[in-house]
């Protein structure tokens, strides 16, 4: 009987429960039959491993503080990587630690996000120097292109790279049967920072107060935890923190509307908000801003409002009118479970994923 494909997966700045690497990918590769090791900053962000896999705790890099985090990755890369059929990296800053460290063992990069566009939206990169970061994460993501198998989350990075490579889709666990959104309850997911629109969210919480609860379920990042603190002192809302992302698809279910409030920013112009699918796919009617893909999901599914960016008093008219009507409601709710379950459904992606992941184990990809 042949042994298991042995796969390592690292990051070294997602949160060890992020949903796509452990709530998504991790399992679609254990039902698979495959092993996995898992390398992530878990002491880091205080948390336990999952189930199923073998971990290993290496340094957390944040904000300019990354350099020791990223010697770490090369040290453990170095040690792991010969021990595994195919490594799995989750964060830009491993193309640097992967740099000559993995010996003949393949490498999959799997892309998250437009890695030059990002550099814009990362406040810990003084302006001055963003054009040198941006140019020197370009040629970086070309010569990751040469050399390591790529996956990409979005079909929006497709133009980001010189050659074609597989897409597999950000999308969510879909249920056969949701309940529908009865109560009055407002509710986020994800990160909180100030791209994704952490002030028009406080504001417009702040105007819903006396109408509807809102429940924040995500850590906050960039300094907005002073503002979600304060938020919350005032009973504008209920900020949880992070909440691991099955926790976090049981909290949600029965909620009246869920808000995404992203800025008009490069690295989410075309990135396809997780947050909206997770949101349709448990029932929940959407609120967004009208970032084109966020534009095209609202249009394709039926399944929620666009508001204005910057515009809280927009968002607090079109929650309202959403809590106050009924029919409407659950009719959204009904269009865009419908729609996520054909169109964005990880029960159907965990196959293709896991297929990719075999045939760069295997050399057949690249």
């Amino acid at each position: 009987m042949s042994r298991p494909t042995r796969v390592l997966v690292m990051t070294i700045v997602h949160h060890p429960g992020d949903a796509r690497i452990a709530h998504r990918e991790i399992p679609a590769l254990l039902q698979d039959g495959m092993s996995v090791t898992f390398a992530a900053p878990f002491s880091g962000y205080g948390v336990e491993p999952p189930a199923g896999v073998t971990a290993v705790d290496v340094r957390r890099a944040r904000g300019r503080r990354r350099l020791g985090a990223v010697r770490e990755a090369r040290a453990t890369l170095r040690r792991l990587a010969p021990e595994h059929d195919v490594v799995l990296l989750h964060d830009p800053e491993l193309l640097i630690a992967a740099a000559g460290t993995t010996g003949d063992t393949p490498v999959i990069w799997d892309v998250h996000e437009d890695f030059p566009g990002a550099v814009e939206s990362r406040d810990w990169i003084p302006g001055p120097v963003r054009p040198v970061v941006r140019a020197a994460a370009k040629a970086a993501q070309d010569w990751a292109e040469k050399r390591f198998t790529i996956l990409l989350a979005e079909d929006g990075y497709v133009p980001l790279f010189h050659e074609p490579h597989p897409v597999v889709p950000n999308s969510t666990r879909v249920p056969e049967q949701v309940p529908p959104p009865a109560s009055r309850r407002v509710v986020y997911l994800g990160s909180v920072t100030q791209s994704r629109g952490v002030q028009m969210l406080v504001d417009t919480a702040r105007l819903l107060q006396g109408t509807a609860t809102v429940d924040v379920y995500g850590p906050a990042h960039d300094g907005t935890d002073v503002l979600l603190e304060q938020a919350q002192a005032d009973g504008a809302l209920t900020w949880h923190g992070f909440t691991p992302n099955d926790v976090a698809m049981r909290a949600i279910e029965g909620a009246a509307v869920g808000v995404s409030f992203v800025r008009d920013e490069p690295n989410y112009r075309f990135s396809r908000l997780t947050k909206l699918m997770e949101y349709l796919a448990h029932g929940v009617p959407i609120v967004t801003t009208p970032l084109p893909t966020a534009k095209a999901l609202v249009e394709d599914s039926a399944g929620g409002v666009l508001v204005p960016f910057e515009d809280p008093a927009a968002a607090a008219a079109a929650i309202t009118a959403l809590l106050d009507d009924d029919e409407r409601r659950h009719a959204m709710a009904a269009a865009g479970h419908a729609y996520v379950q054909e169109h964005h459904n990880w029960n159907r992606d965990a196959l293709d994923f896991a297929g990719h992941v075999r045939r760069a184990a295997q050399g057949g990809a690249r």
